[in-house]
């Protein structure tokens, strides 16, 4: 199957889902335009109030829509954008990627994965027991964290719904993931 854009979606308010839309437009270093964590310094609201200096890694979030048909099977109905996040991705193992990989989104726009998305007990405004269900333990009792990766934006771009996710390049040594 080949990568691509499941939806899209964006909010100008700090609310935890976000609407989906037809299209986003990505700008360098800032992320989604009109979207709340639009910015280069830090734009999440507990992480502004801790560092409010610190550099935006979290511009764009991406969630694999293979994760949404997971958890429709554990009896949770989820749509795109309701875990708020910016992109939602088929196809492509998102959690597997290296720290410092590119990711080309449509034929413009290009993003550099920052790390993971460490759930937060909000999801579970959406329905009880869903912060559960998105996190795992590895065979070493070590938590797996499902609910997606955060990006930084490189190349300016409009990302729309059906358009293909191309691998760009990967760092020599893998970085796995970790949250931010």
């Amino acid at each position: 199957m080949t990568p691509t854009v499941l939806s899209v979606a964006r909010d100008a308010g700090h609310r935890f889902s976000k609407p989906q839309v037809a299209e986003i437009h990505l700008v360098a270093g800032f992320g989604v335009e009109g979207d709340a964590h639009f910015g280069r310094l830090v734009q999440h609201r507990y992480d502004q109030r801790r560092n409010p200096q610190a550099p935006n890694l979290r511009q764009v979030h991406l969630i694999h829509g293979e994760l949404l048909d997971e958890l429709a099977g554990k009896g949770f109905a989820v749509a795109p954008g309701e875990l708020g996040e910016n992109v939602t991705t088929r196809g492509i193992d998102l959690l597997g990627l290296s720290r410092g990989t590119r990711l080309r989104l449509g034929p413009e726009a290009l993003i550099e994965i920052t790390g993971l998305r460490s759930p937060c007990k909000l999801i579970n405004g959406l329905a009880p027991g869903l912060m559960d269900a998105m996190l795992d333990r590895a065979g070493d009792g070590s938590v797996i964290r499902k609910s997606g990766v955060m990006a930084v934006v490189i190349e300016d771009g409009t990302v729309r719904p059906g358009d293909a996710i191309e691998l760009e390049s990967v760092p020599l040594a893998h970085e796995p993931l970790a949250p931010v």
